[in-house]
């Protein structure tokens, strides 16, 4: 299996992962567990499957799930097949109290119709090239997490922002949306702690750190080409930064002033004293 190659970490590292990003993904999808992945996705979806075989079907679950950026939620079998009840009912109004917009893709997408799930060709090549992303994205975890939050937060704002959608509907996504909370806020340095407060005040502290920091009226602008980059830049610049500060105390500070040359007794006496 292909393993994406980030040999930096920090800005530097998500430059070199955005420059080399296309020739990585198609070297990872022409792998050989990908190929088998997706060819098992075509031959399933070839005909309609039932909605109670599709959720048996561990293989297909996590294939799908996965193409919605829902990998690891195959053990929510119980949740899934409300899921699907629900999007089949004109009436339910189940997804939007979710507001999930990975679960809503993926309820729509699948959307059963008589209890079975009928995808045409052009749906089944879309999931399949969408699984291949995924994957990949999910791989790139596994060298360096902080570039997986980079990228799905890249590819998630603009279906958070939404067209028309009120910032307080924005916010709500953001804080639902692990990834993109994730890096607001690390970009924001704000204390994991606010989960402690109620929702409203959470948002509040959001909306109030993303004007402060990057001068936004509204919500929607967050998506702009612009302030996504300045959101990833300063996260990655933040959580250096926290690094840095993890490996920091004041003996490895004494230590570093003997290796540069500076061992006089006064030195060795200083480093001793912060022991």
């Amino acid at each position: 299996m292909f393993q994406p190659v980030i040999p930096l970490t920090g800005n530097t590292g998500w430059k070199f992962l955005e420059a080399t990003y296309d020739r990585q993904l198609e070297s990872y999808t022409e792998s050989a567990q990908v190929r088998l992945d997706q060819d098992y996705l075509a031959e399933k979806f070839s005909k309609p499957v039932a909605v109670e075989d599709f959720l048996k079907d561990s293989r297909l679950l996590r294939i799908s799930l996965t193409s919605f950026d829902l990998g690891g939620e195959e053990w929510k079998r119980g949740f899934i097949d409300k899921v699907l009840t629900e999007v089949a009912d004109p009436e339910s109004t189940f997804l939007t109290r979710l507001n999930n917009p990975n679960y809503t893709a993926f309820a729509n997408a699948m959307k059963p119709v008589d209890g079975k799930i009928t995808l045409a060709p052009a749906a089944i090549s879309a999931i399949s090239a969408d699984f291949a992303t995924q994957s990949f994205e999910a791989a790139v975890g596994e060298v360096d997490d902080n570039m997986r939050i980079s990228l799905n937060f890249k590819s998630d704002i603009d279906g958070i922002v939404g067209n028309g959608s009120s910032d307080t509907a924005v916010l709500y996504r953001i804080l639902a949306n692990v990834p993109v909370r994730t890096l607001l806020e690390g970009a924001l340095n704000i204390p994991s702690q606010v989960t402690n407060l109620t929702i409203e005040r959470q948002a509040d502290i959001f909306k109030e750190r993303l004007q402060s920091v990057f001068g936004i009226n509204k919500m929607s602008e967050l998506a702009s080409p612009e302030i996504v980059d300045k959101a990833i830049q300063r996260f990655h610049l933040m959580e250096s930064i926290k690094e840095g500060a993890a490996n920091y105390s004041p003996a490895s500070a004494a230590l570093t002033l003997l290796s540069n040359g500076l061992g006089s007794q006064g030195s060795q006496n200083l480093f001793l004293s912060l022991l």
